[in-house]
């Protein structure tokens, strides 16, 4: 019988622990994935038990070998994804000390003004390439320590949700520097760790794990993990890479002038670049790549398509998003005037603010429920588009390339392209992260000689979506409207938020 080789990708997401096998090809054999919870024990916050994701991982990793009918020897390498910034502690027992403080957890607005009045807004931004937002881990840091202080205490290890998993494989340290950037304690131009951040804010250097470059090995799995995975003691696994640094790998946006667009829950702009360049006004995040000496931009909306979520159960429950859809493509360009507002959990990009709120606007007795959806699907467009401004500012777009659940609907992706005036292409890869991961793993294990090959041998445009010449004028007139919404509304917000 002919030996197989797979590369395993496991994505440790928020609502998930998925385990993807690809083949020496690229193509994709097998997924599964094992459902997590998530905990909001007070309003804001948000927490989930690190046991579970290994629990979930290793079920979801022992179904994907059994579903491909592969044993662990036909596992030659795994690479690692997962939701950024999360907290997890350990003790020097390598116990975990409390739940998970995750990505969207709001709790640390104090201890992000602390951070910024330490080190000064200019320095912070010089150093990590951004501004410190209520979702990085150095805040929830400040945060257990001030209110937390027994559990503080005894901790040891600082570790992000995808590098606890790594430590249950393999039982070292380990992230990779894209993730690790994301901790905001990293210094992005050297990437790594930052001693005077580190020193200023009073958090151990020991603490931290190693960093490595997305494709470089962290370890083997030991004798326990193969025993409760099926993986073969022994199986390198590489550092991978945070979830949209991974993601961008899996839909081949790892050159400059490639921009990846993923419309998911949130709505996510990416950007590769060459060098370490960060917004003046840290309005964008600045993150190092997975892909070796490079480094990214990225703009986040965190209402994307699931505004169009909140719009279907809200006023539609049960439907099917398709029939919610199509009758948008009846209504004109610009729905006649109305507006919507994305900012349904607050905002990143380019207006980080957690008050911030979702509206309609401009409604008239003439307005349908298709000017209604129309414009919810404009308004997400119009809130990725300024994320799309501020990356054009940094350098040529050469191709946009457009993922996720929203970019399954062509009407939505015709509408982005009409509001950006850009061609968007997708692509024949849809397992986002985790195939990023696979295809970290095959580099780092010597199949593809670098991240840019692989993803030139397993990532091909599918479709292309152009902008229709007559709606570009009609948006980009809209697009000013829209601009002029939030510094108009925001008093209301604040009040309102403050209450």
């Amino acid at each position: 019988m002919t030996a197989r080789t797979f590369f395993l990708g496991i994505d440790v997401s928020t609502t998930g622990a998925k385990a993807l096998l690809i083949d020496e090809n690229g193509a994709v054999v097998v997924s599964a994935s094992t459902a997590l919870n998530v905990s909001t024990p007070r309003p804001l916050w948000s927490e989930q038990d690190p046991h579970e994701w290994w629990a979930g991982t290793a079920e979801s990793i022992r179904r994907a070998l059994a579903e491909a009918g592969a044993t662990g020897a036909d596992v030659r390498a795994v690479g690692l994804t997962g939701q950024m910034h999360g907290l997890t502690l350990l003790d020097q027992e390598n116990r975990v000390l409390r739940p998970a403080i995750l990505w969207n957890d709001q709790r640390t607005g104090a201890e992000c003004d602390e951070i910024t009045e330490r080190i000064g807004f200019d320095r912070l931004l010089a150093l990590t390439g951004n501004q410190m937002l209520t979702g990085f881990t150095a805040p929830k840091i400040l945060w257990v320590r001030k209110h937390e202080s027994e559990v503080y205490a005894r901790a040891s290890h600082i570790l992000l949700p995808k590098d606890y998993v790594r430590f249950q494989l393999t039982g070292g340290y380990a992230v990779d520097k894209a993730d690790g950037a994301g901790m905001l304690l990293f210094d992005l131009k050297q990437r790594t760790w930052a001693p005077e951040l580190l020193d200023l804010l009073e958090i151990p250097t020991g603490w931290l794990p190693t960093p490595f470059e997305g494709p470089e090995i962290t370890g083997e799995v030991t004798a326990e993990a193969a025993a409760l995975t099926g993986l073969r003691a022994g199986t390198p696994v590489m550092a991978g890479g945070g979830d949209q640094a991974a993601g961008a790998v899996g839909t081949g946006a790892v050159t400059p002038g490639i921009v990846s667009l993923a419309l998911g829950t949130s709505g996510v702009v990416f950007a590769t670049t060459d060098t370490p360049y960060f917004d003046p006004q840290g309005r964008l995040h600045a993150f190092c790549h997975s892909v070796p000496g490079m480094w990214h931009l990225m703009g986040v909306m965190l209402s994307a398509a699931g505004s169009l979520r909140w719009y279907r159960d809200t006023l539609a429950p049960g439907a099917a998003f398709d029939d919610v859809v199509a009758p948008a493509g009846d209504a004109p360009p610009g729905a006649e005037g109305l507006f919507f507002l994305p900012y349904l959990t607050g905002e990143r990009t380019p207006h980080p603010d957690p008050l911030a709120r979702g509206a309609f606007v401009g409604l008239t007795v003439r307005h349908t429920q298709p000017h209604m959806t129309r414009a919810v699907l404009e308004g997400v467009a119009f809130g990725l588009r300024d994320s799309m401004e501020l990356i054009r500012s940094a350098g040529p777009i050469t191709q946009v390339r457009v993922a996720g659940g929203g970019a399954k609907s062509a009407l939505w992706r015709q509408i982005l392209a009409d509001v950006m005036d850009v061609e968007l292409v997708t692509v024949n890869t849809t397992e986002g992260a985790a195939y990023g991961a696979a295809l970290l793993a095959g580099v780092g294990a010597g199949r593809w000689p670098t991240v840019a090959e692989s993803c030139a041998a397993t990532v091909r445009p599918v479709e292309r979506t152009a902008p229709i010449a007559a709606h570009v004028p009609i948006y980009e007139r809209a697009y000013g409207h829209y601009r002029a919404l939030y510094p108009a509304l925001k008093p209301l917000f604040h009040a309102v938020g403050s209450e």
